[in-house]
């Protein structure tokens, strides 16, 4: 069996993990010939030959000795730029670079159609969970009705040592960052965009539609707070950070990423740590769950090492359900039942609540229990960005089945 050689775009930390199993693999036959870095002084954990190195992916792109490329940099321009370079060259590609999918996925379905050749990018969502692959083969039909999980690792890490340890959000983030399941700069995984991301990818493969992040509201946990922790663990509740794509019918679906209170019967109340855990529902079949690592450099490595395996077998995404006639629109037209709770900045006259059944008041914060409309939520983004405000949502889809 002839030996792929690849050209990988990044070495940092997914970048070394997968240097590392694709040594340790035995029956892959392919080897990293090139490795594209930002920095050829940089120290790594890795030592590789000085030869192997180059600060220009258009020696990976356009080297004609380079079969494959895998890119997991950290900027979602320039991985665009090398992704699109490199599948007009006549290269199939790995990607994990799950934003510069989400904002690009329309341009590289359009590329792969115009080459021939092949992105795959499993190890984008959910770490070592294989839930695109899944959700193109095994759902590839219009029965699906429901993705909903936890996306992100990091901030999962820090939900679970704040309700299974006791320990203070702040602790627990520094514990996360110590551990490198956080970045130095923690906000795009509190902030849910990172699992904004991943569900822009996930809604495409599912639903057949792809929505722009912009147009998708996302709440995330840097503004938790005590008094929330609090008001859980009184309703016998965690809060996760929960993202979900939700078909309301044959003609509408809708999608967010919240906070979100979460009773012991749910699968996902179990999922802890840096793991990641997704639930996938059906007319048919009810209810399916994936779990598995979400954060780390060998989790991903060992997905990205799937899709490399895949290509060599010729697999390439279909996008079956993009082809489906008529898809369902996408719609913010949807109440939700939201906690909110604030101090200086007032929800309750600030918010066009359809209905509210809870409010409470003290000396120090507030907090109110109501409807509202995912639209009015979008359009008060600048309003909920105080940092005395905290979001959480109460799950409403499909809990009668779940009884």
């Amino acid at each position: 069996m002839k030996e792929i050689n690849i050209g990988l775009a990044g070495f940092g930390t997914v970048g070394q993990a997968l240097y590392k199993v694709i040594e340790q693999a035995r029956n892959v036959h392919a080897r990293i010939a090139k490795i594209c870095v930002r920095s050829l002084t940089k120290p790594r954990e890795i030592r590789v030959p000085e030869s192997l190195l180059t600060i220009s992916f258009t020696e990976i792109t356009r080297n004609p000795d380079i079969d494959l490329v895998v890119e997991v940099i950290d900027d979602p321009e320039t991985s665009f730029r090398l992704v699109s370079d490199a599948l007009r060259n006549g290269k199939d590609v790995v990607s994990g670079n799950k934003a510069m999918l989400a904002r690009h996925l329309p341009e590289l379905m359009e590329l792969q159609r115009q080459t021939g050749k092949a992105l795959l990018y499993d190890a984008s969502s959910c770490g070592s969970i294989p839930v695109i692959r899944n959700l193109e083969e095994y759902y590839d039909n219009d029965l699906l009705l429901e993705v909903k999980g936890i996306l992100n690792g990091s901030s999962n890490y820090i939900l679970s040592r704040v309700f299974d340890h006791n320990e203070d959000y702040a602790d627990a983030l520094e514990r996360a960052q110590k551990l490198g399941f956080a970045e130095s700069d923690p906000s795009h995984d509190i902030s849910g965009n990172d699992s904004l991301n991943k569900l822009v990818i996930i809604t495409l493969h599912a639903i057949g539609v792809y929505v722009a992040p912009a147009d998708v509201f996302v709440y995330g946990i840097p503004t938790l707070g005590q008094e929330d922790i609090l008001y859980a663990r009184e309703k016998g509740m965690k809060i996760k950070l929960v993202a979900q794509v939700v078909k309301l019918s044959d003609d509408l679906f809708t999608m967010f990423v919240m906070p979100e209170f979460v009773a012991p019967n749910r699968y996902i109340y179990a999922v802890d740590d840096e793991y990641n855990g997704v639930v996938i529902r059906g007319e048919c079949y009810d209810r399916q769950f994936m779990f598995g690592k979400g954060a780390g450099g060998l989790p991903t490595a060992s997905s990205l090492l799937s899709d490399i395996t895949a290509l060599r077998h010729d697999y390439r995404y279909e996008y079956k359900k993009t082809a489906f006639a008529p898809r369902p629109e996408y719609t913010t037209d949807i109440p939700l039942k939201i906690y909110a709770r604030f101090s200086q900045t007032n929800l309750l006259d600030g918010l066009p609540w359809l209905a509210v059944s809870e409010e409470y008041r003290s000396e120090s914060f507030r907090y109110v229990v109501g409807e509202i409309l995912l639209a009015d939520l979008i359009k008060s983004r600048k309003l909920l960005e105080a940092e005395d405000v905290f979001l959480c949502n109460f799950p409403r889809f499909f809990t009668e089945r779940d009884d």
